[in-house]
């Protein structure tokens, strides 16, 4: 599945964004979706994940402030993130992956990835 992430753009410390990750050519309700970041100098970061039975989870640094979301009828996966922080500054992606993983945290375990979208969180 090709996958193109969006939404994302420069804002304040304690101000939110919402991401959009749209999938052509094949529907989003055959995967289990998640989102991903990369700050510069760091390794890729696990951010959420949401499967295919709807089941959400987040990094332990995301937790109560970012929601994921999907909408199977329009393809589209969404990343709600609320109470921002310049640590959450980042180059953010979705991944996409058709069988459950137990070590869904691990970027190489997705086949699937969109182009990126890049966060930033001034203080």
């Amino acid at each position: 599945v090709q996958l193109q992430a969006f939404g994302g753009g420069l804002v304040q410390a304690g101000g939110s964004l919402r991401l959009s990750c749209v999938a052509s050519a094949r529907r989003i309700s055959n995967y289990n979706m998640g989102w991903f970041r990369q700050a510069p100098g760091k390794e890729r970061e696990f951010v959420s994940i949401i499967r295919l039975n709807g089941a959400k989870y987040y990094g332990n640094s995301v937790k109560g402030r970012f929601t994921i979301s999907r909408y199977n009828n329009n393809s589209t996966l969404y990343l709600q993130m609320n109470n921002l922080k310049a640590e959450d500054t980042a180059v953010y992606y979705c991944a996409a992956r058709m069988t459950w993983s137990v070590a869904y945290w691990t970027p190489s375990q997705y086949g699937s990835w969109g182009q990126g979208t890049q966060v930033t969180v001034s203080s």
